[in-house]
């Protein structure tokens, strides 16, 4: 389920006026990927309860569902993430590519954001 406080006028999901979802997404070993971290935020999860699940549900996210950036890849990323805050994380975040991305809201996630 979509956070609805992220969807404007035309039903386009954004997280802030200047972001849209386009925005987010990444190519990452020649995949469009979103990070876990964005993808909590949409779904209005807190980072921590969305990768607990995805722990506990590990056998439904194989390789080419999600991955976790290697310590190169992640530089690389924030270098092209220059509109948001990695909130000091402290391991490379997992990305999860389209099937991935469905996958992940079939999965109850307890944690929601208040």
């Amino acid at each position: 389920m979509i956070n609805k406080n992220l969807l404007d006028e035309n039903e386009t999901l954004i997280l802030n006026k200047s972001i849209k979802i386009q925005d987010l997404i990444y190519v990452i070993r020649d995949q469009q990927v979103m990070t876990d971290s964005n993808l909590a935020e949409i779904y209005g999860y807190t980072l921590k309860a969305l990768n607990q699940q995805v722990t506990r549900n590990i056998e439904r996210f194989p390789p080419d569902f999600m991955f976790q950036l290697s310590l190169n890849e992640f530089p690389n990323l924030k270098s092209q993430n220059v509109t948001s805050s990695w909130g000091g994380n402290r391991k490379p975040p997992r990305v999860f590519t389209e099937q991935g991305i469905y996958m992940l809201a079939t999965i109850r996630v307890q944690g929601h954001k208040s």
